[in-house]
């Protein structure tokens, strides 16, 4: 296997050609490239490179995100103390983007540790669904401090590009370049369990119920 070595890539910068009102259009924009970067990238790689982290609740997921999924690190979130010194220890420079599905005190210490004009994607938080009380968010004013973006989604806006993405993704996954795990349970009677799973870190990959076999 050849070595990885550095090379010197073109950075892509998205700006805006003037002031805008509204939500920004492709034509507003023009691509930048203007910046130099070094980054180690396998040879002949025609891939996206970030630096990405995934917080995990339950420990015997880590060593699976870091080896199997490689992700450059993972920690239970639950062991953490210190959230906020945690994602510090990780990310020294700050995030630039985030997803979020987790919430209350994740979010919190997250929202400190965003980097100027950082964006967070939320499509759940499922730390607080079955919460009588929901965990507060203090730290809202660091979106403004850091002129963060913010903004939920669901899938349900975005099923007809379902098969544009098929089209992007599947040939990946033929070639091995994508992983995943699904988890699976046999039987409809199965099904409340499999769900209530969900909520406590039992599957392992995507939550799938079999209902019958051909």
């Amino acid at each position: 296997m050849a070595e990885e070595k550095a090379e010197m890539v073109k950075n892509k910068q998205v700006l805006l050609r003037d002031y805008l009102d509204g939500f920004p259009k492709e034509s507003d924009m023009i691509i930048s490239t203007c910046n130099i970067i070094s980054l180690t990238i396998p040879e002949k790689s025609n891939g996206i490179l970030l630096k990405n982290l995934y917080l995990s609740c339950d420990p015997t997921h880590v060593d699976l995100l870091k080896n199997k999924f490689g992700f450059d690190d993972a920690f239970n979130y639950k062991e953490e103390h210190d959230l906020d010194a945690a994602l510090k220890r990780y990310f020294p420079d700050g995030i630039d983007i985030y997803f979020e599905n987790v919430g209350g005190r994740m979010l919190d210490a997250v929202l400190l540790n965003m980097r100027k004009h950082g964006r967070i994607a939320v499509c759940g938080m499922i730390s607080q669904y079955n919460l009588e009380q929901p965990e507060s968010v203090s730290n809202i004013a660091w979106l403004l401090y850091k002129r963060v973006r913010m903004e939920g989604f669901t899938v349900f806006e975005h099923f007809h590009l379902h098969s544009k993405f098929l089209e992007f993704v599947l040939p990946d996954i033929r070639k091995q370049k994508i992983t995943y795990v699904e988890d699976i349970v046999e039987g409809l009677e199965n099904g409340p369990a499999a769900l209530i799973g969900l909520f406590n870190c039992r599957n392992v990959g995507k939550q799938l119920v079999a209902v019958a076999r051909e």
